[in-house]
């Protein structure tokens, strides 16, 4: 089964780059636009989380402290995106895993993306 990753972006073309290039590398993308459709979505379980910072209806630091206090989704990897923030600002807003600033490097993120799935499980090639 291939693992899951959620999106949440409120730019369309960052939010269509990455839908696109995870898909390609096979794996499942849900995207949300806003804070409201990702947090009211609850039949889903990605197996990581990318966020942006500043959203049209909320903060995705916000969404991220939720996200780690939650027992279901503590565990989950979370990247956070943000033009504006620091990685000063990610650490005392969330617990996340990974911080990019954007722009992004795309394949730099793919490769973040990558280890975080792979963590505690190694592949075995």
């Amino acid at each position: 089964m291939n693992k899951l990753i959620g999106i949440l972006e409120d730019d369309q073309g960052i939010r269509d780059i990455l839908e696109f290039l995870l898909s390609e590398e096979g794996y499942e993308v849900e995207c949300y636009t806003t804070v409201n459709n990702f947090l009211t979505k609850k039949d889903s379980s990605p197996d990581l989380f990318i966020l942006d910072v500043m959203l049209p209806d909320g903060n995705g630091l916000e969404v991220c402290k939720i996200l780690k206090s939650s027992p279901k989704t503590s565990a989950t990897p979370v990247i956070m995106m943000s033009a504006h923030a620091d990685m000063q600002q990610m650490n005392s807003g969330c617990r996340a895993e990974e911080f990019v600033k954007k722009p992004f490097d795309i394949f730099a993120m793919l490769e973040k993306i990558v280890q975080l799935l792979n963590k505690g499980n190694p592949t075995t090639h």
